[in-house]
């Protein structure tokens, strides 16, 4: 983060010579070995490499039939992860006509967009619509798929609804026999994620959080690279995530059809938008943008079908709001389709910065921090201070535009009891900030030896103590591995640097499948990495975060708050399963 490209070049380097070292890993197969054998045998451009690296297999004898609950944003980039082989997508649910829509045709507004949302007839090969509707059963609500489920052979969902229905959904899915994987954050209350943990144990079926880090190879490698010693003693975690996002140029606050609020801020934007496509439809020539074009005039229509919400949202449990000035004037006025399309903005709905991203960066601290105690037990936090502010955007939400917090993590030797082992803490600064994306995202951590940074999930670097100037190589010793200084990489460089310019996983497909092969190969010790007990602590972190942030104060984590059959969580409301029915 925020390095020059200099800079960049010299850390990519060094990353190069440390992971290609030839010290085993608990696999024992050398981080060397994996690279050198995974780039020829082509698997990093080809699906996941879960398979290849976790060690489960490269296919399921029959993949899982599942539905997906949820195909807006995040469930479209789910399903883009898919691989077909472990897992057959047989119905789909969603209230909004446009996630439908993006469900079979993808998202075509740009090509980055294409690539992460390709849609289920790009997916699965099938030619049109048409011909895909008669794979894939469509409903407008989860509840409708899951009274059906049986006689559609659905074993197992795939849940992205907005955060505040993960654990509804979730827990009616488990009791109607279905595996379930649902988005991140695990659910929108810590009460809330035990119940579904419970749930879990109960019907002994698996359920997994999106938190797709513990998937992202690189990410992996990084936690070899700690595990290993080559950053010395951990003591400081420092991550970011900053976002451009400005009034009027906010990408949680989604254009609507103008229909549902002509008095939005954003009123006839899409409108507008589909006039000036048409015209571009009309003036096509070739056939490559007659097509192009075609396709981006098709889903701008489908976006603006979303107008019928305007009468259904409420049905669905979604309410008008109005936001008053301190004489009780009306100075916002929310319809219930706002609150379902920008679902993002409210707590009733969402959980802010540290449920929709803090999260993910706080779970990866977590998991280096772990690293550094030699072990994959996650290691719970100690305490948190945060702030929280709202200088840029109108009172058009709920949540903070920056958030910025200090968790402590304890170290290797951490004993409360002892004067001195007591002050043995890591220390994890995270900034969620709208406004100014200098910087973008990824997270830093530094130990004694060195330095390991990473951009966006798909960037590694690793720097020496002594400089960002120095290249590192791994020399063995009596002691282990070591960092040393050298002129250029090892030969290992070679297969590793023709990683980095490859598109390399986020860990959305290598979640997927390892999930389906859990269900298809089912035993106690096969279980998704992010399962019910993970997810809860990261559920913990970042909710515990937010609470922190608003009341401007430091707060002690509670032990039993990460505990899933302990009725203790921070917001003080007790788990109760009785609110689900029998």
């Amino acid at each position: 983060m925020n390095l020059t490209p200099e800079e960049k070049a010299i850390g990519k380097e060094n990353f190069q010579a440390a992971i290609g070292s030839d010290v085993p890993d608990a696999k024992g197969v050398s981080r060397r070995e994996f690279l050198r054998t995974g780039i020829a045998a082509g698997v990093v451009s080809g699906g996941g490499l879960g398979a290849f690296y976790f060690g489960y297999e490269a296919a399921v004898a029959e993949p899982v039939r599942v539905g997906v609950i949820g195909t807006g944003d995040e469930g479209s980039v789910l399903i883009g992860a898919i691989t077909p082989e472990f897992i057959q997508v047989k119905a789909v649910a969603d209230i909004r006509p446009y996630s439908v829509y993006r469900a079979f045709h993808g998202d075509v507004y740009s090509a980055t967009a294409e690539k992460v949302r390709p849609g289920l007839i790009s997916k699965y090969g099938w030619k049109t619509e048409h011909q895909a509707r008669k794979n894939v059963k469509v409903y407008g609500t989860y509840q409708e798929m899951l009274e059906n489920a049986k006689s559609d052979g659905l074993e197992a969902v795939i849940i992205a609804l907005p955060l505040h229905l993960h654990a509804a959904a979730a827990i009616a899915a488990m009791r109607a026999d279905l595996h379930v994987l649902t988005e991140k954050l695990m659910a929108h209350s810590v009460h809330e994620c035990k119940e579904m943990a419970r749930v879990a144990k109960q019907t002994g079926l698996h359920l997994a959080t999106g938190h797709q880090r513990h998937y992202n190879i690189l990410y992996d490698n990084a936690v070899d690279t700690i595990r290993r010693g080559l950053l010395g003693d951990l003591h400081y975690v420092r991550a970011q995530w900053h976002r451009g996002n400005l009034p009027n140029r906010d990408s949680w606050k989604q254009p609507m059809p103008e229909k549902i609020k002509p008095k939005d801020s954003l009123a006839g934007k899409l409108a507008a938008e589909l006039k000036s496509w048409e015209r571009k439809l009309a003036g096509a020539k070739s056939p490559k943008d007659i097509e192009t074009w075609t396709k981006k005039v098709a889903q701008k229509k489908a976006q603006i079908a979303d107008e019928v919400l305007k009468s259904t949202a409420k049905d669905f449990g979604y309410k008008d709001r109005q936001y008053k000035d301190a004489e009780g004037k009306v100075i916002y006025d929310r319809p219930a389709a706002e609150e379902l399309i920008r679902w993002r903005l409210w707590d009733r709905t969402g959980g802010g910065l540290m449920a929709e991203l803090g999260s993910h960066q706080l779970d990866a601290a977590g998991i280096f921090i772990s690293a550094s105690h030699g072990g994959k037990e996650k290691q719970l936090p100690l305490s948190v201070a945060a702030a929280a502010n709202r200088p840029l955007f109108p009172p058009d939400r709920d949540v903070e535009d920056h958030v910025y917090c200090i968790i402590e993590f304890p170290a290797p030797g951490y004993d409360p009891k002892d004067p001195v082992a007591g002050r043995k803490k890591i220390g994890v600064q995270y900034a969620s900030i709208n406004g100014n994306g200098f910087g973008g995202y990824g997270e830093m951590v530094f130990g004694t030896k060195g330095t390991l940074i990473l951009e966006r999930e798909k960037e590694v670097m690793l720097f020496s103590t002594s400089g960002r100037g120095s290249s590192i190589k791994v020399a063995k010793s009596k002691d282990g591995p070591a960092l040393d200084t050298q002129e250029s990489p090892d030969e290992a460089s070679v297969a590793v640097g023709k990683m980095a310019t490859q598109d390399v996983s986020r860990g959305y497909t290598e979640e997927e499948e390892h999930w389906a092969w859990c269900i298809r190969n089912p035993a106690p010790e096969n279980l998704p990495r992010c399962h019910p007990k993970v997810a809860l602590a990261d559920a913990v972190i970042a909710l515990t975060t937010n609470k922190a942030a608003r009341e401007g104060r430091r707060i002690e984590f509670n032990k039993q708050w990460f505990d899933p059959e302990s009725d203790e969580t921070p917001e003080g409301v007790k788990p109760d399963l009785k609110r689900y029915g029998t």
